[in-house]
């Protein structure tokens, strides 16, 4: 074989791993889910070595979908870290063979807590899931290690079964965009169901023309205003806009006449605007919506306060 085949190999003996989970996923899972559900605390996930970078990340995975969750070590669990526990947390215990013994040193502290377990593993007959309120089973038939040795499947079986949890939650929390944004406030997708209009409008020397205007005069504040339009304005009320595309079509049409015809002649009445406090990702869909490149920021009073183009919604 390649090298490149070896991958590939890997790559096929994971994915048969994960799909061999499915018919193991019984009442436990729901029970697990609903445990979850219902907790009045936090989820604390434990787990030794490979189990516990798993557990890291599911825990992570978990927070940041609305489960307040975090990673204990079992081992620090013996120097002071049992403090944080209270009898309103659930436990999510990793570790593929059921019979850690540090994880097992750990779990009767917890059930003197009357704190329910979770566990994950490959061995439903381990005293991991002898001890647990429910076992979810992640065995694999056989690592992706051509040694059967180095935890492979194993521990993308147990990563795999972590996120159906979060999504199982995520789906009865009724977790939306908005909520995920709120737990990811500096990322992309926070920064865009988070930032409003008034956040990104040009809000300076913005191009405001009067409707009598002649569009030989127009065509020099549209290209000034560097926006590729004019926003019609009469006592102090917007009645139009125009766009590089309707100055270019009517100088198609009219030819010499053009300098003859008014900004009025060829602007649209009623233009899209939206309040300072729209959302970033309310205002792209509109401007896929209608296949417009900006929308006019207005107050209750309709009066023009800036303007979103589709360069300001980028990140």
């Amino acid at each position: 074989m390649t090298t490149r085949e070896y991958g590939i190999q890997a790559i096929k003996d994971e994915a048969e791993a994960l799909l061999d989970l499915i018919p193991k996923m019984d009442e436990h899972f729901d029970r697990a889910v609903d445990l979850m559900l219902h907790c009045r605390g936090k989820i604390i996930v434990t787990g030794v070595g490979k189990s516990g970078h798993i557990g890291a990340k599911i825990a992570a995975t978990l927070s940041s979908t609305g489960t307040p969750s975090f990673f204990v070590n079992p081992l620090d669990a013996y120097h002071g870290d049992l403090g944080v526990m209270t009898s309103d947390d659930v436990v999510l215990a990793l570790s593929n063979s059921g019979q850690t013994d540090e994880l097992l040193r750990f779990i009767p502290m917890v059930l003197q807590m009357h704190i329910p377990i979770i566990a994950m593993s490959g061995n439903p007959q381990s005293l991991l899931a002898k001890y647990s309120t429910c076992h979810i089973n992640v065995g694999v038939s056989h690592e992706a290690c051509p040694l059967n040795l180095a935890p492979t499947s194993s521990t993308t079986a147990s990563l795999a079964m972590g996120d159906a949890l979060a999504i199982a939650l995520m789906r009865l929390r009724h977790f939306e965009p908005q909520d995920f944004a709120h737990y990811h406030p500096g990322g992309e997708l926070g920064r865009r169901l988070l930032t409003t209009a008034q956040d990104v409008m040009h809000k300076d020397n913005l191009p405001v023309i009067p409707p009598q205007m002649h569009l030989g005069e127009a065509i020099i504040l549209v290209s000034k205003g560097k926006l590729g339009l004019g926003v019609a304005v009469e006592n102090d009320r917007i009645v139009g806009l125009i766009t590089d595309g309707d100055i270019r079509r009517a100088t198609e049409r009219w030819q010499a006449e053009f300098f003859n015809h008014t900004v009025s002649d060829i602007m649209t009445r009623n233009p899209k605007t939206v309040s300072p406090d729209t959302k970033i990702t309310e205002i792209q869909r509109i401007q896929q919506r209608f296949k417009i490149h900006s929308l006019l920021v207005v107050d209750t009073d309709h009066h023009l306060l800036g303007i979103v183009d589709h360069y300001s919604c980028m990140f």
